[in-house]
């Protein structure tokens, strides 16, 4: 009888899913194997159901691969969460007859996959495949998950045509972009477009002024309006609101709050938030300005996959079974110029937390410094001569005024 291998999705859906199935499945048929899809990640498998499954041959992927989403879904449950959840996967991999699991996910899912192969204790052989449109996976620099490059372009041209909004109705725009731990996708898609700016979390800090964040904005605008432009867009990484510092938000209007009075850092509605600051602080001033807050996410997760991402998902899936069929298990693959090159469980997991790593903006390198050289924000060098006095009357202020009051934007 034939050996089988099992496929599974876990976390938000990218660009490039159904690709690698495809991949896996093809080639694990060229070694003899009985290829199974589970549905919706581990949500069944937890409960140690295993009805819930789809058997997948060459007629089931042809062509998938041109198509967004995912054919077997996707779901964010979390066994490792419960020792009886995680035996109960065990047990249903074990009894579907499952020797070889191709995981497909990001941070969770990678970690879910450690634990599975642990588990396992030999029995199955497992290999992760790095997929998130957040871009956060331990890969070297340069090296994206599939599924970013794809996410990016199609955040690109929303931009744009945001930006040409912004232009010809003379107005701001503050756009919210996904990446809940780094900020790649936003500044992708800020670089991509020629947004204004883009602010992600790395630059900002672990607790991050919410101050800060204000001044940086109302000095882009500011700056705007003293070279006559009356319209720009921001781009901002959503993780910046879960690193925000709590004890400034009490200054805010209709902030959610726990039956404690605590605000739920969570659910917070980042732009409007940020709108709703800057617009008061601009009035006060006497700058009457129009700020739309704008979230693009969703939008990028099921958009079918560009040619990159087509050819990236079928080189990781080809290279996942061959890791697998070879006697290798307890590794995320990667393609690094031209060949396959495995990463163990073990170098992914973050030793003081145990889950696994998080890769974020290197704020140190070249790349990063160039997107930041292109973006039109409050400088150094506009707090003092010329420039100074030139944006300070913009303001309405005195240039020491303007100084003392807008220094935080470049500290």
């Amino acid at each position: 009888m034939a050996e089988k291998l099992a496929i599974v999705v876990g976390g938000g859906p990218a660009p490039g899913i159904n690709g690698v199935v495809s991949a896996v499945t093809f080639e694990a048929i060229k070694h003899g194997l009985h290829v199974v899809g589970i549905y919706d990640g581990f949500k069944w498998l937890s409960k140690g159901d295993t009805s819930h499954v789809m058997a997948l041959k060459n007629d089931e992927i042809s062509r998938i691969h041109l198509r967004g989403g995912s054919i077997i879904r996707t779901s964010r449950d979390n066994p490792t969460k419960s020792p009886e959840k995680m035996a109960n996967v065990i047990k249903a991999l074990t009894s579907l007859g499952i020797r070889y699991l191709v995981t497909i996910g990001g941070d969770d899912t990678a970690f879910t996959a450690t634990r599975v192969e642990k588990e396992a204790g030999g029995k199955i052989a497992v290999c992760h495949v790095p997929k998130t449109i957040d871009n956060d996976l331990p890969l070297p620099h340069g090296v994206p998950t599939f599924g970013f490059e794809t996410a990016r372009q199609l955040g690109t041209q929303l931009v744009e045509n945001i930006m040409e909004d912004a232009r010809t109705a003379g107005r701001w725009y503050f756009v919210i972009a996904m990446g809940r731990s780094a900020g790649h996708l936003a500044l992708g898609m800020g670089m991509g477009a020629g947004a204004t700016l883009t602010l992600i979390p790395e630059e900002l800090g672990e607790k991050i002024s919410l101050n800060k964040v204000v001044s940086i904005l109302e000095g882009a605008i500011i700056k705007r309006l003293s070279y006559g432009k009356n319209h720009g867009v921001a781009v901002i990484a959503e993780g910046v609101a879960t690193r925000l510092n709590p004890d400034e938000l009490a200054i805010l209007k209709n902030v959610p709050r726990d039956d404690h009075g605590n605000i739920r850092l969570a659910e917070i509605p980042l732009g409007d938030m940020l709108k709703q600051k800057v617009v008061e602080d601009l009035e006060a001033m006497g700058i009457k300005t129009t700020v739309i807050a704008k979230d693009i996410g969703y939008e990028l997760r099921c958009q079918p996959p560009i040619s990159y991402d087509r050819e990236y998902t079928r080189y990781l899936g080809y290279s996942a079974v061959k890791f697998l069929v070879s006697g290798g298990s307890g590794a995320m693959i990667m393609l690094k110029e031209g060949k396959s090159l495995p990463i163990k469980f073990a170098d992914l997991l973050d030793p003081k937390t145990g889950k696994t790593r998080i890769r974020t903006v290197d704020t140190n390198s070249d790349d990063y410094h160039m997107a930041r050289r292109y973006m039109i924000r409050l400088e150094k060098e506009d707090m003092e001569g010329e420039a100074l006095k030139t944006i300070a009357a913009t303001a309405k202020m005195g240039p020491e005024e303007f100084k003392k009051r807008f220094s935080l934007a470049v500290e």
